[in-house]
């Protein structure tokens, strides 16, 4: 009892503190990039201030909480939008995602990360940009969502720093809510990175709520 209290603690500590560091370069391009499209085409503008919004909202959502996929889904659709004005043809995403259960529930901000460390580590330091892939697998008590993306050249002088903040506060979430049920793998080669979120089936009938 006294370790799930601490892993509790410790994930909460986790992701209040990522709740008040949003990515400051997020932030900044995206208030660019509203700047640039209030000039230009302002319905845009206002469409990516309320995607912003959202993300916000989001945000202040309990860390314990679950709601349904689609929400996540819909978030995550909201974010690239707004990277999509920035980056442009060089963010392409490949959804393969069918197979998801629809009523299924998922911790809030637990798959949003995952797309922003895919274009701030990979996408938006290849010239060219690259493609986003994102598919799903499910069978009857689990499921699961791999996040994938090119990477440039180990050698290249464009770095960014990061120390996966993201992603270690997903991880201890998974193990407060789920237990060994939920679990995050990351695999990695020199011109890919990979995602792989599993999740256990809960539905609304399955909660307390």
């Amino acid at each position: 009892a006294q370790w799930r209290k601490n892993i509790e603690a410790t994930a909460m500590s986790r992701y209040q503190a990522l709740q008040s560091r949003i990515r400051p370069h997020f932030l900044f391009n995206c208030m660019n990039t509203i700047a640039s499209l209030t000039r230009k085409a302002p319905d845009l503008a206002e469409q990516s201030v309320e995607d912003l919004a959202d993300l916000f909202r989001a945000s202040l959502l309990e860390p314990t909480e679950l709601y349904n996929i689609n929400d996540e889904l819909k978030l995550c659709r909201h974010y690239l939008r707004i990277e999509t004005h920035r980056l442009g043809e060089r963010l392409k995403v490949s959804w393969n995602i069918d197979d998801l259960p629809q009523d299924a529930l998922v911790p809030p901000l637990s798959l949003q990360p995952l797309l922003e460390n895919a274009i701030y580590h990979g996408i938006e330091r290849l010239p060219e940009g690259g493609t986003i892939n994102i598919k799903s697998e499910s069978n009857n008590n689990k499921f699961t969502v791999v996040v994938s993306n090119p990477l440039p050249p180990e050698n290249s002088e464009d770095k960014h720093d990061g120390n996966k903040h993201a992603q270690e506060n997903i991880h201890q979430r998974l193990i407060t809510l789920f237990g060994n049920e939920g679990n995050l793998k990351i695999i990695t080669a020199p011109d890919q990175y990979q995602v792989k979120l599993t999740l256990p089936y809960k539905r609304y009938e399955d909660t307390d709520r």
